[in-house]
């Protein structure tokens, strides 16, 4: 649809075809599940046997609202046409009470003043409400003073025209103007990447916004939509989860000027710290993407939607580069967005890797793991490790610093790097020699 419309080149969607047919078609291999949000970002929620139809007539301006253009418009005309043939009716029933139709002599005497002139018939009758309405005034028929009763519905009709003007018009300013049209042009990737970002497996899917008007206070949720079973039993055929966005500022604002990575670490704590590359293609579970914010140029609120299935999640792939700086200004070349490269990367899932590097998750003493070869002294090795506590665990990425060891010096503990045991030694081993 972007396409036609001129906002993406055609070379985008070839690029989306050929990323297509390049990809694994796993889908093949397990039965067609329900979306809980679609790519377009709409609800695939079917509400059935709603016993209480009457809550909908008491917030009419919002279910006039939710209703198709063709519906709206339907409802619209119908009010007006009613509105005119009612009081058309009413004033046709006007004059024939206070005798308006009866035929006259044009050359005899004048008879009396009529509730509303030139009415001589229904057609009149209407022709004379739709003037009154919509404030048209050709001068041909007007209301006289003869008759009170003609000036009250004057009045009355003259209001309900104003109040049926005003929904009309408030309807349809509030359907241009819905969060969902300005969410047209916000894109998503097609799919969402999981590959090693600073050494952590890292969830990663592409956003971005082709309109030059940015979007104040933008904020992405993600959540795990997936099938649980607690403790006792119960099914809960949709639990969601939430899952934390990497921030630094750890919140989920972004500043969408030019189209972002936004990733999510798979570490201890996310509902994705057991996903491996072999358990993601039998996963029941969908992710969904919700991006909000408030439009620059109008102020309204919007909120953009999709979702990612484990059939658009690919396990060992990274989103290539489409930002490029060009004459003091950076350039964004969308035909490339969708693009992902292979990266070399574990199939095991966080928590495989995290216990083949010896991270443990229960129990107060201090065990050595990671035992091997580390140098000490002049040409030597020794056997070494470092200490790791298992009452705080720390997964094997947030091993950043070189091994420690504790040793006791004057009766307090203290932390002394091993490559500062080496150097000591062979210092001793030197000066045993020089003795």
């Amino acid at each position: 649809m972007l396409a036609r419309k001129g906002l993406l080149p055609d070379g985008f969607l070839l690029t989306r075809l050929a990323e297509d047919q390049n990809q694994p078609n796993r889908s093949r291999f397990r039965s067609q599940r329900a979306r809980f949000i679609t790519k377009t970002g709409s609800c695939n929620v079917a509400h059935k046997n709603i016993r209480e139809q009457g809550r909908f007539l008491q917030d009419v301006f919002t279910t006039m609202v939710d209703l198709k253009w063709q519906h709206s418009l339907l409802i619209f005309t119908s009010a007006f046409l009613c509105s005119w043939m009612l009081f058309a009716m009413i004033w046709w029933l006007m004059a024939f009470a206070h005798g308006d139709l009866e035929p006259r002599d044009p050359n005899g005497e004048p008879g009396p003043v009529p509730c509303v002139t030139a009415i001589h018939s229904f057609t009149s009758a209407f022709l004379f409400s739709i003037e009154v309405q919509v404030t048209i005034g050709f001068g041909g028929r007007m209301v006289t003073e003869e008759c009170p009763l003609a000036i009250t519905v004057l009045i009355i009709q003259n209001i309900l025209g104003l109040i049926i003007n005003a929904v009309m018009l408030g309807c349809v300013f509030m359907k241009t103007a819905q969060a969902n049209r300005r969410a047209e042009t916000l894109i998503f990737s097609r799919n969402a990447v999981i590959a090693p970002r600073n050494g952590r497996p890292t969830f990663m899917f592409r956003v971005g916004d082709l309109r030059k008007s940015m979007i104040i206070s933008a904020t992405v949720q993600l959540q795990v939509i997936r099938r649980t079973v607690t403790a006792e039993g119960e099914v809960i055929p949709v639990c969601q989860l939430d899952i934390q966005v990497e921030n630094p500022l750890r919140s989920n604002g972004i500043f969408l000027v030019s189209p972002l990575i936004i990733s999510h670490t798979m570490e201890r704590g996310s509902p994705l710290y057991e996903l491996s590359a072999q358990s993601l293609a039998s996963e029941d579970l969908e992710i969904i993407v919700i991006l909000e914010g408030v439009v620059e140029t109008t102020g309204i609120s919007m909120q953009a939607r999709t979702s990612y299935t484990p059939e658009e999640i690919l396990w060992g792939r990274r989103f290539v580069s489409i930002i490029t700086e060009e004459d003091g200004r950076y350039c964004v070349d969308y035909s490339k967005f969708g693009n992902t490269a292979p990266v070399r990367m574990s199939s095991l899932s966080t928590k495989e890797l995290d216990q083949t590097r010896g991270v443990q998750e229960g129990g107060s003493e201090v065990q050595l793991q990671g035992w091997g070869l580390v140098r000490a002294g002049r040409g030597g090795f020794r056997r070494g490790g470092r200490a790791c506590d298992s009452s705080a665990p720390q997964p094997w990425y947030a091993q950043s610093e070189k091994p420690e060891r504790e040793v006791e010096q004057k009766g307090q503990k203290k932390r002394v790097q091993l490559e500062v045991i080496g150097r000591q030694i062979e210092e001793e081993t030197l000066g045993d020699m020089s003795d």
